[in-house]
């Protein structure tokens, strides 16, 4: 399957840049790059959000919005352009005709330490923003408040939805709770974005189905009689059956599922033993699972757990297996993806899109596209000047502040554009 993006089939219009509203104003640019590095200093772990849930909230009130806070306590959800909230700041029933575009931010940090030398760094130990939530956060923030600017003026021509969404970082995710808060109820379609440092700053990286891939989290634990290291013969040798379950069991999964599903098994964690000379009773091993594939996703549970017993029990020991359910794989909608190559073809240009590859990263924002067409696109942060790579899931993690304007112009001409896309 050809998942590259078509340059002539355009399901939007493209009017030139200089022709298209919502241009990111100096004065916000400036605003916005404080209020990302604010949110770098200050990272909060899934479901903490409540320091930023509040700087996102007041900042929108100051902009005449009503956002509402989510059930679970962080993370909001703001309406633009559609009817008067109710008294409780709740969105009147959205009008069938004009389903939203909703726009959707994750805001949660990770449990790592910041390792960079910058007047902005994170000033919570253990704690950073090193995979560009702050970024994403801010994007959909500054997007939010040029459209509603649009909006007072009568240019916005569908409403959108704000969706700031806490953690994202926690299987399985924060999406299913914003799901059941009412994230998409009214919603037509949905997109997001992803900092992607192997993408220089000001561009932007789309593909038409699966771009990231399916998570899951495994635990096993293996037991059987110990004892004595002079005499292995009459135990069960938990450390080699520990070692055969870590390296057997990705290979028998790589013959029992076609090798285009991508399906991988790749431990984080081996713990067994305390002394030289014992033989110990117990061993633990943690991982994750990894999928390209959604429908060899759905089939991993029964053949992890097949494949783990069965070399458990080749050596002797007796597995208990805790197998937790993260994400799908995030699966762009090809109308979607053509409305975000035609947005940013309309500022930037044809030469600021690239065809990017599918990732073996998990990512939550893959369950609204259970319930809604949408599209995520990789947006470009590396500084292209730079030769240096500065992965993400690093403490040395930073960004290309330049992304964030190309992130909040790529959206608002979404939302401008949207217009023009079929029901």
């Amino acid at each position: 399957m050809n998942h590259s993006i078509s340059r002539d089939a355009g399901t939007a219009r493209t009017p030139a840049g200089d022709q298209l509203p919502g241009a990111l104003p100096d004065a916000l640019r400036a605003e916005l790059s404080s209020f990302r590095r604010d949110l770098h200093m200050h990272p909060e772990l899934g479901n903490q959000e409540f320091r930023t849930t509040a700087a996102i909230g007041e900042r929108l009130e100051r902009a005449g919005l009503r956002p509402r806070v989510l059930a679970t306590g962080t993370g909001l959800i703001c309406d633009i352009g559609t009817p008067a909230a109710t008294a409780d700041g709740r969105a009147l029933a959205a009008d069938p005709a004009r389903p939203l575009l909703a726009l959707r931010a994750d805001i949660d940090a990770l449990p790592i330490p910041d390792t960079k030398t910058v007047d902005y760094a994170s000033t919570v130990p253990g704690r950073a923003h090193a995979c560009g939530h702050d970024v994403h956060t801010t994007v959909v923030l500054g997007a939010g408040l040029v459209l509603a600017d649009l909006a007072r003026t009568g240019a916005l021509p569908r409403p959108v939805r704000l969706i700031f969404q806490p953690a994202e970082e926690v299987l399985p995710g924060g999406a299913p709770d914003a799901i059941e808060s009412g994230a998409l109820e009214g919603v037509g379609r949905i997109l997001a974005v992803h900092c992607d440092p192997r993408v220089d700053a000001g561009r932007i990286g789309l593909r038409v189905g699966a771009i990231t891939s399916a998570c899951d989290r495994l635990e096993v634990g293996l037991d059987g009689p110990g004892g004595h290291t002079a005499r292995p013969h009459l135990t069960t040798d938990m450390v080699t059956a520990a070692s055969r379950v870590a390296l057997d069991v990705p290979a028998l999964l790589s013959r029992r599922v076609d090798a285009r599903a991508g399906l991988a098994v790749t431990w984080g964690r081996l713990a067994s033993g305390h002394a030289c000379n014992v033989i110990p009773q117990h061993a633990e091993l943690s991982g994750t699972v990894r999928c390209l594939d959604l429908e060899a996703w759905r089939q991993a549970p029964d053949l992890v757990h097949a494949a783990i017993d069965e070399v458990a029990t080749l050596h002797g020991a007796k597995s208990q297996i805790t197998y937790v359910r993260g994400v799908p794989p995030v699966v762009n909608e090809p109308v979607t993806v053509q409305l975000l190559h035609s947005a940013m073809a309309a500022r930037r240009g044809e030469g600021a899109i690239e065809d990017t590859e599918q990732s073996l990263g998990g990512e939550d924002f893959s369950w609204y596209l259970e319930h809604v067409p949408g599209a995520m696109a990789r947006l470009g942060v590396h500084p292209p000047a730079d030769t240096t790579r500065r992965d993400l899931h690093r403490g040395d993690f930073d960004v290309d502040e330049q992304a964030i304007k190309a992130g909040v112009e790529l959206f608002t001409a979404c939302a401008l554009l949207d217009g023009d896309l079929p029901d």
